[in-house]
């Protein structure tokens, strides 16, 4: 393991000077000498001195004299608050400097749209503003890289800080201040500054280089046919900015209205329903057809005003059925009503055709959901269960459904059981009032949703999501719910079952500090992993689980672990680094990255060349960043194809014998020859289909990714 002193030097930045990063080796050395004169705790009891008295004797009951070294807590205190002044005012100086940076690039862009727009449209004049265009995404793109690089300047600060805090506590344990200080970063603008400004003017000024045009509302999208995915993802705190500035080169930012200007998040509360049976979180978690999700959301910092009252309803694609959301909005005063079946349906119902202008069928089908919805409130008996609550920024060009993603940051789930409802009348906790710890559970990464609406001449997704997908900074988590994993950690004593991603190494420490510690599998465990499909599919978990957690993986197999290793590694290998080579990882893509490290590692033996199967490839799962989606179909034209290739090998097999039995006496050695030929061919069409047929079923059940094809063994013995 590397010392986070030696880190902390080969991962400095070489645009900033070694200075401004905190003093590490200097802190160190502090914390040795007073290791060494082992100060005893100080009586806090005592409420008197004497300026007579000598000073006491040390921990060892030893007494310290003049040749002792000089040094005391007080140096250490001192010492780190300066540190921690230095990377603050440095930071606010970068933070500065690049919002005057911003600044040019958005004056930049005004100046050419406007003198496009007043200018005569000609030849040399488009010219000039491509390469206009092209110049301000490149400043766009240097600043939004100098931003990424003080993220990175303020991450390994931040956590020099958290190590040389730990390391003094563990050596001066009666003089412990960890928390004091943690607590004190935490306050501080370098660390609790919301920057969120530089994202959104990024996204407009990447915006107008696109020349972004809001599409055509589709008014008629039930005649078309379209392929909808839904795809849910974690990222890791350290890469939110990467992801977010991946996204706004592509899309814009859905801006959001605050108190203090635009922001490019905004916060969401949802509130789940259920009953005491947990009878829909389990229904949501086996994927019962027709389960159905019932929350109420509000938007927006303060009490609700605007309330959306929502179902989802879960249905199998691999039926032909679509799952469905469906909501209507309701005045925080009327959620009430709602709950205890006592909304002025027929009252609304005439509002809406008087004074909102709805057509008859649009007031029929309001009616039938709200109908709906509050009378499964009443049948089911549903409370207030669990709320979720985040910063969820969201990315569209308004009325293209092509491509839609939202990131959600600070996420938790509180538990909202535990008070009295006054009969509909309070359906969220107190906010003025403190939770318990086993009352909140903080998610530790970023949730990135992506939703895909492909058809016709968009038949794929587009590049830059794919390479996004493949980019090493998302880890797909199937079906992964915050509503789920919420009831799962908060009221573990009423699940049933549990999904298979608590089990994951990265999230354990949070469960166990919200009290979710009996759905956990122990730290000694012989697996790792609980009961049921984590035995099988273990693999899947992002990070890895207790017994062989994988923190800082990069979601690649076995056979990219190397290029993996060189990644990280590579900052340490030089001296001094370019910032190209500082900011490399944003720059090529996980696909070019693979491709060019995996040319060749599954054709190391003529058998791997020409079958797959008997390669290494996906032997040995590091941690899969996609997973296969499985339909039942799946397994049936699995065997199809065994069988028709078995089918191919009798073929050959009758053909052969019916040359031996009516082959003439005259040809009968070539006939016999020939014959003779053809009976291991057939016999290595049943053993290939056999094996075929082994290796896939094995990727299908266990949700190995990758390609599940053999592209080569159809081709070398069919030439045959």
């Amino acid at each position: 393991m590397v010392k986070f002193g030696l880190r902390l030097s080969q991962n400095r930045a070489p645009e900033y000077p070694p200075e401004a990063y905190m003093d590490y080796d200097k802190l160190k050395e502090i914390i040795h000498e007073l290791k060494k004169k082992k100060l005893a705790r100080v009586d806090s009891t005592t409420r008197e001195v004497s300026l007579t008295a000598p000073p006491p004797t040390n921990a060892a009951g030893r007494q310290l004299t003049a040749d002792d070294s000089p040094v005391n807590e007080e140096d250490f205190y001192s010492t780190i608050d300066k540190e921690l002044a230095k990377v603050e005012s440095f930071t606010l100086q970068q933070v500065t400097e690049l919002r005057k940076q911003i600044d040019n690039v958005e004056n930049e862009v005004k100046g050419w749209v406007t003198s496009t727009a007043t200018a005569a449209t000609s030849t040399g004049l488009h010219k000039m503003n491509e390469s206009q265009i092209e110049s301000s995404r490149e400043s766009a793109d240097t600043v939004a890289k100098s931003f990424l690089i003080l993220e990175k300047y303020v991450n390994i600060n931040f956590m020099g800080f958290h190590k040389i805090l730990k390391k003094h506590d563990k050596n001066s344990p009666q003089h412990q201040c960890k928390q004091f200080y943690i607590n004190r970063m935490h306050q501080q603008a370098w660390v609790r500054g919301d920057y969120s400004d530089v994202v959104v003017r990024l996204s407009n000024i990447y915006s107008a280089l696109r020349d972004d045009h809001a599409a055509e509302e589709n008014k008629d999208g039930g005649q078309q046919s379209f392929l909808r995915s839904t795809t849910k993802y974690w990222v890791r705190t350290e890469d939110v900015s990467k992801v977010k500035y991946a996204i706004l080169k592509h899309l814009p930012v859905f801006l959001q209205k605050t108190s203090t200007g635009e922001s490019d998040s905004q916060l969401t509360n949802s509130v789940y329903f259920d009953n005491d049976q947990l009878e829909l979180y389990h229904g949501r978690l086996d994927k019962t057809p027709g389960a159905i999700a019932y929350r109420l959301r509000w938007y927006g910092a303060g009490n609700p005003k605007l309330v959306f009252c929502e179902r989802k309803t879960h249905r199998d694609t691999w039926t032909g059925e679509a799952s469905v959301k469906e909501r209507f909005t309701v005045d925080e005063s009327e959620v009430k009503q709602v709950l205890n079946d006592k909304y002025p349906i027929d009252e609304k119902r005439k509002e809406m055709q008087s004074k909102k202008g709805a057509t008859a069928d649009e007031v029929d089908d309001w009616e039938t959901l709200v109908r709906e919805m509050i009378q499964v409130v009443q049948v089911k008996q549903l409370v207030p269960t669990m709320r979720t609550q985040y910063m969820r920024t969201a990315f569209q060009i308004p009325f293209d459904a092509t491509v839609r993603i939202s990131l959600d940051t600070n996420l938790c789930m509180i538990s909202e059981r535990g008070y009295d409802t006054l009969g509909g009348a309070k359906w969220f906790r107190d906010p003025e009032k403190p939770l318990a710890d086993n009352e909140i559970t903080r998610f530790p990464h970023a949730v990135l949703e992506v939703k895909l609406e492909l058809g016709g001449a968009n038949a794929e997704p587009p590049q830059w999501v794919t390479d996004l997908q493949n980019s090493g900074m998302l880890y797909e988590v199937h079906k992964f719910s915050k509503f789920i994993h919420g009831c799962a950690a908060l009221l573990p004593e009423y699940v049933r079952s549990v999904p298979y991603w608590v089990d994951d190494a990265s999230i354990r420490d949070s469960i166990l500090r919200s009290g979710g510690g009996r759905i956990l599998v122990k730290q000694d465990h012989d697996t790792g992993v609980g009961p049921g499909a984590n035995e099988v599919y273990d693999h899947l978990l992002p990070f890895g689980n207790v017994k062989e957690p994988r923190l800082d993986a990069k979601g690649r197999t076995a056979n990219t672990s190397s290029l993996v290793k060189g990644v990280d590694e590579s900052p340490a290998k030089g001296a001094v680094a370019t910032a190209e080579q500082y900011y490399a990882d944003a720059d090529v893509t996980e696909e070019e990255m693979l491709n060019s490290t995996l040319r060749g590692c599954c054709e190391d033996t003529c058998a791997g060349w020409m079958f797959p199967f008997c390669s290494g490839y996906n032997d040995d799962i590091l941690t899969p960043t996609s997973v296969q989606k499985i339909e039942p179909k799946i397994f049936f034209a699995n065997e199809r194809t065994f069988l028709h290739w078995l089918h191919s090998g009798v073929t050959l097999y009758t053909i052969a014998a019916g040359i031996l039995a009516f082959a003439s006496d005259a040809n009968s050695m070539t006939a016999h020859w020939y014959a003779m030929a053809l009976l291991p061919i057939s016999l290595g069409f049943c053993l290939y289909a056999l094996h075929l047929f082994l290796w896939r079923s094995e990727k299908i059940k266990t949700r190995i990714p990758g390609r599940w094809d053999d592209s080569r063994g159809p081709l070398i013995l069919g030439t045959t």
